[in-house]
């Protein structure tokens, strides 16, 4: 497994940093097999045991686990992952004993070399030997399965399989097979959740026919974890200081500036046009809608009446109740004749007593292949009227033949498609169980980087990481002539209805902005259709006409340093006030207010609030007589300071941020 030495690297190190992130007192031991040495407690006692070596024992983690990770060797010899097992386990039960707790082993192989003989009895009563003292102990195991591109399933592979297989049909651990570095990147899981309910009640099909069922979550989004203000007031000799912000609010009147209104004296107003109507949190709690704890079966329809783009927020699973033999087989004889019908059922859903809203959705079928797992449903949220945006869009049946796809167009984008499918016959990539999300993966380890270094910057993002964000560079370098034939058929030419500059300073730009352009075509006519999807990284850090959005989106992702998103909301603002100085008749408006928009929406994400703030004070002093409607284009679309609400940071509430351009327009007059 030396060429995915660094994959098993990385899903050992993220699952030590996110311990480490969370404060988690876990703890961890790595048990080599395959080395040329052999260093374990047993093999000293006992002997035997070879070539299996305690990389670092079983202690709270630190940063010397992830050290130790760092620094794993490449084996020499062949590895007998059972005496791994048998190393680990007792390492496991000398540590803990009889203790109560959460414990499992993970074993990383790939089951190419043969198992060595035990003294006595087979393989397989060995594997009983240790699956009864897991299950003793209490301990699970998952096994990750990696088989290496290029090799040949053969009859060790198999009895190895076999071996492993049976660890699983003993409930003891579960069985994983990858064949991808990637997919070896997504394979353990760093965080076991614990299946949790979120309803317990009956499915009422009828007001005489209810079936008691449990709903739990079968997906949920996992979120960065949070990020806490820290305060470096407190003496550095307080090792006790908590370090933590806390922030109070005081709500003073406008009449009286310096008199603090206590809470019994406010009330909460919502807008309505131009006046603001005051409601009581007791009229509130009247208004609220407040329907019965529930599920209600509403009526079946055809499968394919539900589009599949209507899903709404997580998947749940609707499972009979635990031991209820009359609610499996009501559950199961239903999901089968759906099954059978090709029907899916609507369903209202009201989670817990006193909810405030109402979901409706739809529950599919999920016909059980084991015999010892259940039939149940899977449940998606639908959307209301509400909820839809219809956007329509114009086909190309409608447009003139001049501006339809000939079939040539047509056929290269069609291989084009069918080149980058990830669901090839007999072949997925990018499993979504399998595939981390490399956000959080980048996150967790700069998060550790920051922690060694504190002035480090953003390295570039790992090559296991670009595999999941980039297309893979094996297939667009095998397929280029696809590729090329797409750029050949979709020729690039320039708009010859281009308006005429009526300054200097307008012609200038203009020009710098048609270099920009024509450099990009003369890199697409020599690279094809590649040098316009990936255009060269010396390119990003300068905004053009063309596409400034895209640009300045572009600059932010980079973050070759630490000061790069300041050059990039720099560049952004001087663009910005270029476009609206040199806008005549408000040619430019449409262009500017696609910028602000893109400036204010990157600062709120990237916490920079007063630039943004300042940036708008300043532009509207400066220009508000010229570009008196553009300011009312942007109050129309809301766009407007920054408050506290969207960016911590913000000295800005949000009646200053609604009332800006009021209180500008006040003070001008």
């Amino acid at each position: 497994m030396h060429g995915v030495l660094q994959e098993v690297k990385n899903i050992c190190s993220t699952l030590v940093h996110k311990k480490l992130v969370y404060n988690r007192s876990d703890e961890i031991g790595i048990v080599l097999f395959g080395t040329k040495e052999t260093c374990n407690e047993l093999a000293k006692e006992l002997g035997g045991y070879k070539h299996v070596t305690v990389a670092h024992d079983i202690k709270v983690v630190d940063e010397g686990t992830s050290q130790a990770l760092q620094n794993l060797p490449a084996g020499s010899v062949p590895g007998d992952f059972l005496d791994a097992i048998v190393v680990g386990l007792d390492m496991v039960i000398r540590k803990f004993g009889n203790t109560k707790g959460k414990r499992r082993l993970c074993l990383i192989t790939s089951t190419q070399y043969p198992l060595r003989d035990p003294p006595e009895g087979t393989k397989e009563d060995q594997v009983d030997t240790i699956a009864d003292q897991m299950k003793r102990h209490d301990i699970k195991m998952e096994c990750i399965v990696f088989t290496e591109p290029g090799v040949h399933h053969n009859s060790v592979m198999e009895e190895n399989d076999r071996l492993l297989y049976q660890f699983r049909n003993r409930s003891v651990a579960k069985v994983v097979q990858v064949d991808s570095p990637t997919s070896l990147l997504g394979a353990l899981k760093t965080r076991n959740v614990l299946p949790v309910t979120i309803f317990r009640g009956d499915l009422e099909v009828s007001p005489n026919f209810k079936i008691k069922v449990w709903v739990y979550k079968k997906t949920a989004e996992e979120k960065f974890p949070t990020l806490k203000k820290y305060s470096d007031k407190a003496p550095p000799s307080d090792k006790f200081a908590s370090h933590e912000v806390k922030v109070d609010y005081e709500y003073k009147s406008v009449i009286e500036p310096d008199k603090v209104v206590p809470p019994d004296q406010r009330i909460k107003g919502y807008l309505y046009g131009p006046q603001v109507v005051p409601i009581s949190s007791a009229e509130w709690e009247a208004v609220k809608f407040k329907p019965e704890k529930g599920v209600k079966l509403l009526g079946f329809t055809d499968r394919s009446s539900i589009s599949r783009h209507h899903f709404m927020k997580d998947v749940c699973l609707f499972m009979p109740e635990p031991g209820n033999t009359k609610a499996t087989l009501a559950v199961s004889s239903i999901a089968r004749a759906m099954h059978q019908m090709n029907k899916v059922a609507i369903v209202r859903c009201v989670w817990r007593q006193g909810q405030g809203n109402v979901a409706l959705g739809v529950l599919t079928p999920n016909i059980s292949s084991v015999n010892n797992v259940q039939d149940s449903f899977y449940f998606n949220v639908l959307p209301f009227a509400e909820d839809i945006r219809e956007f329509q869009f114009r086909s190309f049946s409608s447009l003139p033949s001049s501006s339809q796809p000939t079939e040539e167009q047509q056929e290269a984008a069609d291989n084009f498609v069918k080149m980058l499918d990830l669901a090839p016959p007999g072949r997925e990539v990018l499993k979504p169980e399998f595939t981390p999300n490399p956000m959080l993966e980048r996150f967790y380890s700069y998060l550790d980087l920051k922690a060694k270094q504190p002035d480090a910057n953003v390295p570039p993002l790992e090559r296991c990481l670009r595999r999941i964000t980039e297309p893979d560079p094996d297939v667009i370098d095998q397929q280029t002539p696809l590729i090329q034939n797409l750029g050949k058929a979709f020729e690039l030419k320039e708009n010859p209805k281009k308006k005429k500059a009526r300054t200097q300073d307008r012609l200038a730009y203009i020009d710098a902005g048609d270099q920009a352009k024509s450099a990009a075509e003369t890199s697409a006519e020599k690279d094809g259709v590649l040098g316009a999807l990936y255009p060269p990284s010396e390119n990003i850090g300068q905004i053009r006409d063309l596409n400034p959005v895209q640009d300045f989106e572009a600059m932010l992702a980079k973050r070759s340093s630490s000061t790069w998103v300041q050059k990039a909301i720099e560049e952004m603002q001087k663009y910005t006030a270029a476009l609206l100085e040199n806008s005549r008749e408000g040619d430019n408006y449409q262009k500017a207010l696609e910028c602000f928009a893109a400036l204010r929406k990157a600062c709120i994400i990237e916490q920079e609030p007063e630039e943004f703030n300042q940036f708008l004070t300043k532009t509207y002093e400066r220009l508000k007589d010229n570009a008196a409607n553009f300011f009312q284009l942007l109050s129309s679309r809301n766009i407007s300071l920054i408050s506290k609400e969207e960016a911590p940071d913000s000295d800005v509430t949000e009646e200053m941020a609604r009332s800006f351009y009021l209180k500008q327009e006040a003070a001008s007059q």
